[in-house]
């Protein structure tokens, strides 16, 4: 039964909803709430309105500064409603309560960064090689950016997006994806509290045939930040054919945990788990491969054995879960799949790999010791629990097995000489890598992958430098008449 009816956000207005579809919570397999089903209409009405609110008054006129302490001021509201954001992306996702908390309490820190960082990318003067003209390069807003980001640690996902897009002067509109887009549409009834102008943010959910397809070729937008799954990245790089927007691309991975013998096992085995059951391991950056040193593998995965099924299993709004539900049926399904493909294929099952009792999409955390076998759960991202085991000789086969992935976004390394984890670091293809942890973000560190996990980079100080253009301007200094007109100066 469904008993709460979410509205899309456009220009500063909450719409009715004239088509809805059900939104589910993972952890029944019930209908829930109403979600706005946002048309083409609807998308074509967001962004004239981003992009009529970006040559407008007062966004237009209004100073870096300002629009750092407006980007301050809705840091502090989602961190004070963190609560509420939270138990809404609980109920429609599945994420254990314990995480949405603490992780939407940090992403007022990104929008509090980049709100710092507002009035402080600066453009340049040139010593040009010309002695009576002045150059500077200014840096001015791209335009109307398209920000479309998945169901998983959606309010993190959006805030490295929207905080160095408004730091810079842009105008957004969000699409959040049709699985569990309650709290991003919660999140804008914040927005509209911190006191953006009209137009300056819109916030719709709808599906990608229409509404995703007509938002990232739309002509009016200028800039398309997405985060999501290689083959609809390749639909929108075929959409941003049409308007020629800049894009960036923050896609999945098959990232490798590469433990050595010499490592402390114990932190090892934490961080492994870590990496691959929180969040049901539904996260870009999950740790799927294990790679570790054969004279300790036995020992090892014995100890993350005994970890995983003692991992407590339950509702996600109790405090005391430690893994949830998945967030769709059809990707339990998948899951189920490929670890069926792979046990046929030679696979060893260490533990898992079955359905908990009861109702709702849960699947237990899963172990497979691939041998050394190329197997489906080494080579597809499954986005779910499932660990694929594999065993090495040497540092460089260690290396040779994280690299072979047509992925490259988050690796982990451990290991206690120096010398090798710097060798690691800077050999394997990751856009990130982890030095005796996992799974640690800062709104200060820029993120990204390699291959199939992406394109461009997000967080840092450099994130608002690609969401502006560079102008640069000329001025004739000297008082003498323009000479020879037939000649290039």
């Amino acid at each position: 039964m469904t008993d709460a009816l979410f509205r899309n956000f456009i220009d500063s207005r909450f719409d009715e909803p004239s088509v809805t579809f059900d939104s589910v919570d993972p952890s029944t397999g019930a209908a829930w709430a109403k979600m706005p089903a946002a048309s083409e209409a609807d998308v074509d009405r967001a962004v004239e309105a981003a992009h009529r609110a970006l040559h407008s008054d007062p966004w237009r006129r209004m100073t870096a500064t300002a629009r750092g302490k407006l980007l301050v001021k809705l840091g502090d509201l989602v961190a004070t409603n963190a609560g509420r954001l939270a138990e809404l992306e609980t109920r429609d996702t599945g994420k254990i309560i314990r995480e949405t908390r603490a992780q939407i309490a940090y992403v007022g820190d990104y929008y509090r960064y980049y709100g710092g960082l507002a009035d402080k990318h600066e453009g340049a003067h040139v010593p040009i090689d010309k002695a009576d003209l002045d150059v500077t390069i200014r840096r001015e807003p791209i335009g109307v950016v398209a920000a479309v980001v998945p169901w998983n640690s959606q309010l993190f996902l959006s805030a490295v997006k929207l905080g160095p897009a408004l730091a810079a002067g842009c105008t957004i509109v969000l699409k959040a994806s049709e699985d569990g887009p309650a709290p991003l549409l919660a999140f804008a009834e914040l927005v509209h509290e911190a006191g953006f102008p009209p137009g300056i943010v819109n916030i719709l959910t709808g599906f990608g045939h229409d509404c995703g397809r007509r938002l990232t070729s739309h002509p009016l937008v200028s800039r398309v930040a997405f985060t999501g799954g290689p083959s609809t990245a390749r639909a929108i790089v075929r959409n941003t054919a049409e308007n020629l927007a800049y894009t960036t691309l923050e896609l999945g991975g098959k990232s490798p945990v590469v433990v050595f013998a010499d490592a402390d096992l114990d932190s090892a085995a934490n961080a492994v788990v870590a990496g691959i059951f929180a969040a049901t391991g539904q996260s870009c950056v999950a740790g799927s491969r294990l790679l570790v040193e054969r004279s300790v593998k036995d020992e090892f995965v014995g100890r993350l054995k005994r970890k995983a099924e003692a991992i407590r299993i339950g509702d996600p709004q109790d405090p005391a879960t430690e893994m949830g539900p998945l967030a769709t049926l059809r990707q339990r399904d998948w899951i189920e799949k490929v670890v069926a493909e792979s046990l046929a294929a030679g696979g060893t099952l260490v533990t898992g790999g079955t359905r908990p009792a009861g109702s709702g999409f849960y699947y237990t955390p899963t172990i497979i010791d691939a041998g050394d076998s190329d197997l489906p759960c080494v080579r597809e991202e499954l986005f779910g629990p499932v660990l694929s085991v594999l065993a090495f000789d040497s540092e460089a086969q260690a290396l040779a097995l994280a690299n072979d992935t047509p992925f490259g976004l988050a690796s982990g390394v451990f290991t206690s000489n120096l010398g090798k984890a710097h060798r690691m670091a800077r050999d394997i293809h990751a856009g990130v890598v982890w030095v005796n942890t996992y799974r640690a973000v800062s709104p200060l560190v820029p993120f990204g992958g390699y291959g199939l996990s992406g394109l461009g980079r997000e967080g840092g100080l450099d994130a608002i430098r690609d969401y502006t253009r560079s102008k640069s301007v000329w001025i004739n200094t000297s008082d003498e008449p323009i000479p020879d007109p037939f000649v290039m100066r």
